[in-house]
């Protein structure tokens, strides 16, 4: 059913993403599919990386150890924007095309008073991408 799912991972915040993990390593289990973990990063240095360089290698570190822990078949694509909080939303739909996804698991965090006014980022991911959404609380 499906073949390739993109996960899109925040290395900063990876103690939060515990159930999409497991749920995407599910079902890669189930369905046999690879896993494509997508950071966001950008040129200015950060808190978990000093360079783009730098940040691919740690998401392709997370990607190995991910796929060690869980016996699936991880790959990794990393995108540079040099704004990542303004161009998340249309850099991760970007993402779906590129990767060739079939599928998108994704956390998200408890809505509050500011989603009614600003939708979240799986939200706005779940609303425009042409493949299925699981977005996980």
């Amino acid at each position: 059913m499906y073949s390739k799912i993109m996960v899109p991972v925040d290395l900063a915040h990876v103690e939060k993403l515990d159930k999409a993990l497991k749920t995407a390593g599910d079902l890669a289990k189930q369905y046999a599919a690879e896993i494509c973990y997508v950071g966001v990063t950008s040129t200015a240095p950060g808190s978990v990386a000093h360079n783009p360089e730098e940040f691919g290698q740690r998401l392709e570190a997370f990607a190995r150890e991910q796929a060690s822990g869980h016996g699936k078949t991880a790959s990794t694509h990393t995108i540079v924007s040099h704004d990542p909080a303004v161009d998340l939303d249309a850099k991760l739909l970007e993402a779906v095309e590129l990767t060739g996804a079939d599928l998108v698991v994704m956390g998200s965090h408890v809505p509050g008073a500011l989603e009614h006014m600003f939708s979240s980022n799986a939200g706005h991911v779940a609303s425009h991408a042409k493949v299925s959404v699981f977005v996980v609380r």
